[in-house]
């Protein structure tokens, strides 16, 4: 997600829809008891090495590695480098849990980083629009930086004029969290383990936080994050990988043909939602079928903002339930990404801002050479009433948000 996320309602072109925010509220979910729905013609592996789309690469054992990232803090920064079954490399760092490369096979079986981000932990700590990052206690905008929680009035960082966004000034993005590593039955695996005290960035509450990172033997990309509290607040974590199907350095993502399942979003006021929703029918917001992404984003702006998409939509379904969220497909190089996701929202953003400032792994990130799809509660949620039971984390209670990300190639 950038630094403006807005659209001009004048391009909407569809009928005001009546309002229709999620449930407040749902049953905690087992994380542990969620089956994961396998991708059509998938099977579990067997017990020696399962066949797969790596072509010469695949056939090695799963396998988890550890390297030194560099210092921060008096604190040493570790990379984990996961590989599954079929050559797909994973590299992750304690730093932030960000997701650094990430090699997945073409149609070819020719394998690329398809993960904007940085060579090394300097890139990230010198500036970095949120790559690969865990963004949190709140992701997205709280409008004005002011929320309202069980009679008392709590003033947040307004780090994204005039408004507050992905947690602060030092957001979870920006530390570094305890990590363990294994090899799991299904792959190997990393559990990441923040404690975020008592009015950190503002926020009320000492949290303890986990993000799980699993590189699956059937080629899927999990996370499962998790949030406990002593004292009343509010969590909404997500995931903000910036993804290229093509390669990190392949050029615009606006070839790419996308799929989302959301016939409504989130306008907003001009920059955070305003509590409507709208249906995307007859507007350039409608990916309920394929459509390459390039064809409607310069019609998505707001005011003197650059075009693009930078909404949260509603996706369809139980908004607690694990099910579709997105389907995105590179033409080019038959490499496929399908998401699914038990949050009720999805940010879909088109890297507006990005332009050429940041240079990582020898290469300038340009306006649309990445995009993110950000699974997650909706934005500003605790200053609408229909949606703010969404985001308050109780004592007893446990935040849980499961994300997969599927990867083949046709």
């Amino acid at each position: 997600m950038s630094l403006v996320c807005a659209v001009s309602l004048t391009h909407c072109g569809g009928p005001r829809a009546t309002e229709r925010p999620p449930p407040t509220t749902a049953a905690p979910v087992d994380l542990a008891a969620v089956k994961r729905p396998e991708p059509p013609g998938a099977s579990a592996p067997p017990a020696g090495v399962p066949p797969g789309p790596g072509g010469s690469e695949a056939g090695r054992s799963p396998s988890i590695a550890q390297a030194h990232f560099g210092m921060l803090d008096g604190k040493e920064v570790k990379l984990y480098t996961l590989t599954n079954p079929h050559g797909l490399i994973l590299k992750v760092t304690d730093y932030g849990t960000i997701v650094t490369e990430f090699h997945v096979p073409d149609r070819q079986g020719r394998m690329r980083d398809i993960v904007a981000g940085y060579d090394d932990l300097d890139g990230y700590l010198k500036g970095s629009p949120y790559f690969g990052a865990t963004v949190g206690r709140v992701a997205n905008r709280i409008k004005g930086g002011r929320l309202e929680l069980d009679g008392r009035t709590y003033e947040l960082a307004l780090n994204n004029p005039p408004n507050h966004l992905h947690g602060g000034v030092k957001g979870w993005d920006k530390v570094v969290w305890d990590a363990v590593s294994e090899l799991t039955p299904r792959g190997p695996s990393v559990r990441f383990t923040y404690h975020s005290r008592d009015g950190e960035e503002g926020y009320p509450g000492n949290v303890t936080a986990h993000v799980t990172y699993t590189l699956t033997n059937d080629d899927a990309f999990e996370i499962e994050m998790e949030a406990t509290t002593d004292k009343a607040t509010i969590v909404n974590m997500a995931h903000h990988t910036y993804w290229n199907l093509g390669g990190f350095d392949s050029g615009s993502i606006e070839d790419h043909e996308l799929t989302l399942h959301a016939h409504a979003f989130t306008p907003g006021d001009p920059v955070v939602p305003d509590g409507t929703v709208r249906p995307v029918k007859g507007t350039p917001f409608d990916f309920t079928s394929p459509k390459r992404i390039g064809d409607d984003l310069r019609a998505v702006r707001a005011g003197t903002n650059p075009p693009g998409y930078d909404h949260n939509f509603v996706v369809d379904g139980d908004p607690h339930a694990l099910r579709p969220v997105a389907r995105v497909k590179d033409p080019k190089s038959g490499r496929v990404m399908a998401i699914e996701a038990n949050q009720p929202g999805v940010q879909f953003y088109t890297g507006g801002f990005l332009d050429g400032t940041f240079t990582g792994k020898g290469h300038k990130y340009e306006q649309y050479d990445a995009f993110c799809l950000e699974t997650q509660k909706f934005p500003n949620s605790i200053n609408v009433p229909a949606w703010r039971n969404e985001v308050i984390l109780r004592p007893g209670q446990t935040y849980r948000h499961l994300m997969v990300h599927r990867f083949s190639a046709e």
